[in-house]
């Protein structure tokens, strides 16, 4: 991976679903390699809407996002699993590894690894329809760990894994920032967030509330001692 001072740098001045009912404005962060940035705020605040518009999917933005140095590569954790309904969880294996042009003999390799360590070997040539939603939650991170991008993007991760699951998550999360890439995580659990995220940026309608690393939010929110949660509370 080369050299870079950030792996995402999103400015965002408005975004929407039409010019006239914006959604968000004026949110403005970077995620830099090696870190993990947590986006956090309220239900409505805008989480879901700064995510689609860094992906591209909003119908009206007016926003400059760059990856790395304009090349760099992102992997997406969708909340809700998307797959498709006639392959098999090694079929999806074998597709992102076509699609991201991964070498054969190192992506069967890494897929195997990823199957022990989530613990879904045995449902490898199965459809993932059948799924519990954490087995689908699983597959959707190890789709996105098979390509070992310059960036993360994951939107509340956390929604269906079991413990034992959450930590595995957790502990390559930290592979993959000591390799180098960075983390943009959307989550509302607040106890884990402060436990791993470097930075932070609060989003509360639709603008950035607070941002920074956590004793840049507690002087924000006014209590220097608080907690994620605290300051959570005091700004929204």
């Amino acid at each position: 991976m080369s050299q870079i001072n950030t792996v995402l740098k999103v400015q965002i001045h408005e975004a929407g679903y039409e010019p006239a009912e914006t959604k968000i404005r004026n949110i403005s962060f970077d995620v830099q390699p090696g870190s993990l940035t947590g986006l956090i705020g309220p239900n409505g605040a805008g989480k879901s809407t700064t995510i689609k518009t860094i992906l591209g999917l909003m119908p009206y933005a007016n926003a400059e996002i760059e990856f790395g140095d304009g090349t760099g590569t992102y992997a997406y954790v969708p909340e809700q699993p998307v797959f498709y309904e006639t392959l098999t969880l090694w079929e999806h294996l074998s597709l992102a590894a076509a699609v991201n042009e991964l070498d054969a003999e190192s992506w069967e390799a890494d897929a195997t690894r990823l199957l022990e360590r989530f613990r879904m070997t045995e449902a490898k040539h199965l459809l993932p329809g059948g799924f519990s939603k954490g087995m689908q939650q699983k597959m959707m991170l190890m789709l996105g760990f098979l390509v070992r991008p310059d960036v993360y993007i994951v939107d509340e991760p956390f929604i269906g894994l079991d413990p034992r699951a959450t930590m595995d998550f957790l502990e390559l999360l930290q592979e993959e920032c000591r390799r180098g890439a960075g983390v943009l995580m959307s989550t509302h659990v607040l106890d884990t967030a402060e436990r791993i995220c470097e930075k932070f940026v609060l989003i509360h309608e639709g603008r950035v509330a607070a941002a920074g690393h956590l004793d840049e939010i507690r002087l924000q929110s006014g209590l220097p001692q608080a907690t994620l949660f605290e300051c959570f509370s005091a700004l929204t």
